[in-house]
This record gives structure tokens, sequence and C-alpha cells, in this order.
């Protein structure tokens, strides 16, 4: 009971994860395009929300309930490829994540201050780092859905 419950709260973090991505490239999409000042204002504001509220818990409880889960099951969380693979870019997403929120906040508080002056430099950033988010998220997926076989040499004898 508590292996699948902790797969529910996995499954669902990471989906969540994924779709607040999404969420956010579609902001940062919309902001990179629009010349009206107030929506662009109005998107970056969002977009911190959304990173704060959403993204960051999402993505921490995706990946805690991910190690737990690979150790708590027969796959292990360094024995096959495709799990240490998850786990190599998960942390990666995460550790880029906490960085990438550095920009967020300085792009809503350009966008705070009246407007969408000194955000030209980080609207095209802001794409193109939450559409790579959105590719990793998916390629971790896809490896929970394929399980590529291999095991690693840190496998343990059963």
């Amino acid at each position: 009971m508590l292996r699948r419950s902790l797969l529910i709260v996995h499954v669902l973090s990471s989906v969540g994860w994924f779709g607040a991505v999404a969420a956010f490239l579609a902001l940062a999409i919309t902001g990179l395009g629009s010349g009206d000042d107030q929506l662009v204002s109005t998107m970056y504001l969002a977009a911190q929300l959304i990173t704060w509220c959403i993204i960051v818990p999402f993505g921490a409880l995706s990946f805690l309930s991910g190690v737990l889960q690979a150790l708590g099951t027969h796959w292990g969380l360094v024995r096959h490829y495709w799990v240490l693979m998850k786990l190599v870019l998960t942390t990666g997403a995460l550790g880029l994540l906490i960085l990438h929120t550095s920009v967020v906040d300085a792009a809503a508080g350009h966008a705070a201050g009246g407007g969408a002056d000194g955000l030209d430099a980080m609207r095209l950033q802001l794409v193109i780092d939450s559409a790579a988010a959105c590719a990793v998220l998916a390629l971790t997926t896809l490896l929970s859905v394929v399980k590529p076989r291999g095991r690693t040499p840190f496998r343990e004898n059963r």
C-alpha cells in the first residue's frame, strides 16, 4: 500500500511538473511575441507565481518521491541504466530550475516595476529554458514507460 501510494505521488508530481513547465512556456512565448507592455508584465508576474507555487514544489516532490520509489522496488536507484538516466536528468533539471528562478524573479521584478523595459535579454532565455525543460521531462517520462534494457555495473547480485 505504501509503495503504491508513493508511486501515485510520484506520477502526479511528475505530471504536474511537466504541465506547469508547459504553462510557463506558453507564458514565456506570449511574453516574447507581444508588444503590449501591460500584457508582458502580467505574463512574467504569472510566470513567477507558477514557478514558486507549482514548478519548484512539484519538481522537488517528483525528485524525492522518485528516489524513494526506486529504492523501494526491484529496479533500484542505480541498477538499471534507465533509472540512473532518470536520476541524472531529474537532478540536472532540478538544479537548473533552482538557477533559473533568479531569471524568472528578475523578469518579474522588471514587470512589477512598471513595464517590459529591460526584459529583452531575458525573454528569449525564458523560452529556451522552459522548452528545454519540457524536452527533458518528456524524456524522463519516455524512459519510465519504455524502460530500455540494460543493467549498470553497480547492480546488486540477485
